[in-house]
């Protein structure tokens, strides 16, 4: 069961309501002011003006709970700073490679381990994250007309965008990287990976080399490779000699060392 639901609220141009002194309430002035959103410090003019979230930072225990309370009463959502009981909704720590935004949350529970989570994930992603969402969003024509069908649109991306595919978002994406595996789709090699195998058990693949046999649409294999193997792949998936070429998403198997 989750604690709680993640939600992201567009905000750009919308008043939301920061009450409060010092620097909590500052660190949430410029969260907001980041999402585009217009700050107010007055909750009166923020019911007016048709404010849906309600930030409070006072240090007093009454007085946060009182704004808090006529806050809710007017129908806004209210995270009250450093007080999860009061709040209706909390701020997680944010990995931003917009368009692509990562939420760590923990429910209000431990803000310093959110922040632990998220300094790891910002090593792990690239920079260039964000251009790769916008360059896929640029060529949803291209993509239809490459793949006419949902079904074969979403085989493609889920191959390119696989660990090691052409479009890996855990690689920095390069300017025209879309536009080159499009290309190289258009031709036919929608995406190919190698499994080196570590034996002939089939039970030695991993679950990310099992998927990509259960997927694939075409398998090149050395003859000593085995049935066993062969047989975690699709049975209409074509089996290729090695050196052949093949359409779609292929596995290439190579022979332990």
């Amino acid at each position: 069961m989750l604690s709680s639901l993640p939600l992201f609220h567009r905000l750009s141009g919308q008043p939301v309501v920061v009450l409060g002194q010092g620097e909590a309430a500052d660190a949430k002035r410029r969260l907001v002011e980041r999402a585009g959103a217009h700050v107010l410090d007055d909750l009166a003019e923020g019911i007016d003006k048709g404010a849906r979230l309600a930030f409070i930072a006072h240090e007093d225990e009454a007085s946060a709970q009182a704004d808090a309370i006529r806050a809710r009463c007017a129908g806004l959502l209210v995270n009250v700073v450093d007080r999860p009981a009061l709040c209706d909704f909390t701020t997680p720590s944010i990995v931003d490679r917009d368009p692509v935004i990562i939420a760590v949350g923990t429910a209000g529970t431990s803000a310093g381990l959110a922040k632990a989570v998220r300094l790891r994930l910002e090593r792990l992603l690239p920079q260039g994250l964000g251009r790769l969402a916008d360059a896929l969003y640029a060529a949803r024509t291209a993509l239809k007309a490459r793949f006419p069908t949902g079904s074969d649109r979403r085989r493609a991306l889920d191959a390119a965008l696989e660990e090691g595919g052409a479009l890996d978002p855990f690689r920095d994406a390069t300017e025209g990287s879309v536009a080159d595996w499009l290309e190289g789709a258009a031709q036919g090699t929608v995406a190919h990976h190698v499994v080196t195998l570590r034996s002939f058990d089939p039970d030695d693949l991993t679950l990310r080399e099992a998927r990509l046999l259960g997927q694939a649409d075409a398998v090149i294999a050395p003859r000593q490779v085995p049935q066993a193997i062969l047989a975690r792949a699709r049975a209409d998936a074509a089996r290729l000699p090695v050196g052949a070429k093949a359409e779609g998403l292929t596995v290439e198997l190579r022979l332990p060392d």
